[in-house]
């Protein structure tokens, strides 16, 4: 620690990229920054979220080096990040790139797929999100244009030539405008103009059936259902021709999702996804992702559209894209669709987790191998609930083989403790359920888990084994400065315990805590709804359950009611007498005499 104290007083203040290393020298994160000595402090000062201070635990050295400009910097993060893999950074998996269609760049062009795009005068089309895509357009396009398939040109004629598909170069002179012409089209075509392709398969389609050539009409019939598959796809269609990227992210549970939309010449061709767990900032994982997706394997469109700025300084300049944060309009439109589908794989992705039986039991058994527990086939999870003391609830959920329980699911509303205490709440809460439990001889938990830190664990131990004698075992949830889980805290005095936030077990403890966090406020919302009903209409003399019902049906809300004349409540049958009376409750001071409500 003396070494890293010592380096962090010759930070100087200028732009560069910084590289984390453990107890064996191995770079586990590598950042960039505006100041380095600014951002590299800032790991060693002050508090951090769980997953920051993880990382922070590890690091027993740092190296820097200093760039010329923030642009320059993004750059050398994303070469470092490629050449150290490391564990805390965002990183494109497996180094995945995407395929794209090509017009390679020679006397007889060809068409292929390629993940590479080079600066060889070549076009280049796409990306495609899977290989698949972008075999079936380019067989298409194969049908339809006579260019080169050979990838060396051979010494005669070949059966492309004999189907039609080929103009064979290798025997004829040929039209060098005809191939102008055909380029021409196809860009076209991959630019998102399907309708001029679609028009020319119906004509030949048609001409087929009227030659009695089934089979061929048959084949044109396909391709005319995969353009008419492709078209049914647009979502956002752009007057201005523009090829544009929107990006969109979402996080959860320590959990980023993106989507890039793929815009050329005003149609969404098509779409990337990516999920995965993140460790720094948010934005600056978004980004980071972004650069390495651009660095080397991807067409750079002339606008790339984000949903924030934070953390892009240079980007825009090392692109050569037009960098743009709309914030109305169709532009702004595209890019919350993005971010809505981003939100919408992470919920799917977690759905799919939680539904894998293996791994759910899996998780149960490395959860209970982490506390020390054995395998804790019945987990029971407390939650409090209540705004400023008013109203104060609990709730308990039962998870069963890592599996919601819900027919054991229990509410309690708090009845000994006043005002916002959520140390007394849990409590109480704890000794009414475990005093039934020992009284009806009812399944014990195999853990306990309360939502909150050091506090409420301790609470709950006080009771279960000083006034029950009940040595159950007892975690804690904490949560970060942005209220997400961070920390797993055990035992009494709590203290942590290391789950690695993309493990199963940490996403079950996760899922343990929304669900008895959405039960109890869910309690609350109910509790609280009826006593501010009740407060409000049932202390009316001669208001009773009918009658509630016929005002809240005609007026729609209190304030509707407190805003009528006497004559809207004659017209339900009310009287003038009951009339004033309501409103007296429901706006102030009744002047009985002129028949009026000061309000």
């Amino acid at each position: 620690m003396n070494t890293i104290k010592e380096k962090l007083a010759l930070l100087p203040d200028k732009p560069g990229c910084y590289l984390m290393k453990n107890t064996e020298g191995i770079v586990i994160y590598v950042g960039k920054a505006k100041v380095l000595k600014n951002r590299v402090r800032s790991y060693f000062t002050g508090s951090h979220d769980g997953k920051t201070q993880r990382l922070v635990q590890e690091i027993v050295d740092f190296e820097y080096i200093v760039t010329s400009s923030p642009m320059e910097a993004l750059l050398l993060e994303c070469n470092l990040i490629k050449q150290y893999d490391p564990r805390y950074n965002v990183l494109l998996k497996d180094d995945k790139t995407y395929p794209y269609i090509k017009i390679t760049n020679e006397l007889h062009p060809r068409l292929e797929i390629t993940r590479k795009v080079l600066k060889d005068g070549a076009k280049y089309f796409g990306p495609y999100p899977n290989a698949g895509a972008a075999q079936e357009t380019k067989k298409l396009l194969d049908r339809l244009y006579p260019f080169r398939k050979c990838k060396h040109i051979p010494k005669q004629v070949c059966l492309y030539y004999h189907m039609g598909q080929c103009l064979a170069p290798c025997e004829y002179e040929l039209d060098m405008a005809q191939y102008s012409e055909m380029i021409e089209q196809i860009t076209r075509f991959l630019n998102g103009n399907y309708t001029e392709i679609r028009s020319q398969l119906q004509r030949q389609m048609e001409q087929a059936a009227e030659n009695l050539e089934f089979e061929r009409a048959r084949d044109l019939r396909d391709q005319i259902h995969y353009i008419d598959a492709i078209l049914e796809k647009q979502k956002v269609t752009f007057a201005d021709n523009v090829d544009r990227d929107a990006w969109g992210y979402h996080t959860d549970k320590g959990w980023m999702s993106i989507q890039v939309f793929h815009i050329r010449q005003g149609k969404m061709i098509e779409r990337n996804v990516a999920s995965f767990p993140y460790y720094g900032e948010e934005h600056e994982g978004f980004i980071s992702y972004v650069v390495q997706f651009y660095f080397e394997e991807h067409v750079r469109p002339k606008e790339v559209l984000l949903p924030s700025a934070e953390g892009s300084e240079g980007l825009e300049e090392w692109l050569g894209s037009k960098l743009l944060v709309p914030q109305r309009g169709p532009k702004k439109q595209l890019v919350d669709m993005a971010n809505e589908n981003a939100c919408i794989a992470l919920n799917e992705k977690f759905a799919l987790m939680a539904r894998d039986e293996a791994r759910t039991v899996q998780a149960v058994e490395k959860l209970g191998e982490a506390i020390g527990i054995g395998y804790p086939k019945r987990i029971e999870a407390f939650d409090n609930s209540n705004i400023q003391g008013i109203d104060p609830v609990s709730a308990m959920i039962v998870f069963t083989d890592g599996k919601p329980d819900k027919k054991e699911y229990r509410k309690y509303k708090v009845k000994t403790v006043v005002g916002p205490d959520d140390y007394g709440s849990m409590k109480e809460v704890i000794r009414r359920r475990y005093t039934r439990v020992l009284k009806e001889n009812l399944q014990m938990p195999d853990l306990i888990v309360v939502d909150g830190g050091k506090g409420q664990i301790s609470a709950a131990i006080d009771v279960l084994e000083n006034e029950l004698g009940l040595y159950i075992p007892v975690c804690g949830l904490a949560k970060d400065d942005r209220h997400r889980t961070s920390q797993l805290l055990v035992g009494d005095p709590p203290l942590p315990v290391e789950l690695k936030r993309d493990s199963n077990e940490f996403y079950l403890l996760q899922r343990i805590q929304d669900e008895v966090h959405r039960f109890a406020i869910t309690f609350h919302r109910t509790t609280r709804g009826k006593t501010m009903f009740k407060s409000q209409l049932d202390d009316i003399p001669g208001i009773g359950d009918k009658r509630k019902k016929l005002l809240l049906k005609h007026f729609g809300s209190v304030k509707k009611m407190k805003e009528a004349s006497l004559d809207e409540y004659r017209g339900l049958g009310i009287g003038d007498k009951l009339a004033r009376t309501i409103l007296a409750h429901l706006c102030g001071t009744l002047n009985a005499e002129e028949g009026t409500v000061d309000k």
